[in-house]
């Protein structure tokens, strides 16, 4: 189901003015990535006709992507997920091995890392909400099969509620991870847990990996977990 802009836009104002009201209804637990989705009753499980390897997505998102998959196919479009939901320890996983790998002094080394790769519990895949699309490289998207790949999702992801969080560095977003066009998010749950991320998440919960103290002298929290790309700026295109 393609769903127009102004729908979008009424979901956003919504959204502000509910933040008022109440605190989203997710645990600390659905924030910092402390599940298990195979087992979590609000994740399901991909068929492998999306993805390159066992994944799982909130339900409402893996509803949105399927639409949205349907509608590149009928475009002559494929997209195929390559990474999905990744919960905290998963994410270690990935944070270690670089941490080890990466030489240098450790702040510069963190920053490094921090260009691509989030720290343990501040990853937005650890929501169920963000999706990898066909290749992990830039560089793909800018040439060939790969541009019209990305053409096709700019002018069309945001009709099923998808948006790229990581877009070059601009005035609005000048801080966080490099640009990222193969990183996409499905924006009316994703905002809903930022904002619950803001609200219940402090340092003390970002503890137990390789670093862990350079969270809070680089204020990951603001810098990174929020550093996204701005909702309405991707309606205004």
């Amino acid at each position: 189901m393609r769903w127009g802009k102004s729908y979008f836009i009424a979901l956003f104002i919504l959204a502000l003015h509910s933040s008022f009201l109440r605190i989203p209804e997710f645990e600390k637990i659905d924030l910092l990535g402390d599940i298990n989705p195979a087992k979590h009753r609000d994740f399901d499980k991909l068929r492998s006709k999306y993805c390159s390897k066992e994944s799982y997505l909130r339900e409402e998102v893996y509803d949105a992507f399927k639409d949205m998959w349907k509608a590149a196919e009928e475009d002559g479009i494929e997209l195929t997920i390559v990474s999905a939901t990744r919960n905290r320890v998963y994410q270690k996983g990935i944070w270690n091995r670089k941490w080890l790998s990466f030489g240098g002094d450790e702040s510069d080394r963190a920053q490094r890392i921090l260009q691509y790769s989030s720290m343990p519990g501040t990853s937005r895949h650890h929501w169920g909400t963000d999706i990898d699309i066909n290749n992990l490289n830039n560089s793909y998207f800018e040439s060939g099969r790969g541009a019209a790949e990305y053409a096709w999702l700019q002018a069309h992801a945001a009709e099923y509620g998808f948006y790229q969080p990581y877009t070059a560095f601009n005035p609005y977003r000048d801080a966080g991870y490099r640009e990222e066009k193969w990183h996409w998010s499905y924006f009316p749950t994703a905002s809903r847990i930022q904002r619950a991320y803001l609200l219940l998440v402090n340092y003390q919960d970002l503890r137990g990996f390789m670093g862990d103290e350079y969270a809070e002298k680089l204020d990951v929290i603001n810098n990174y977990v929020m550093g996204v790309e701005s909702w309405p700026q991707i309606e205004s295109q």
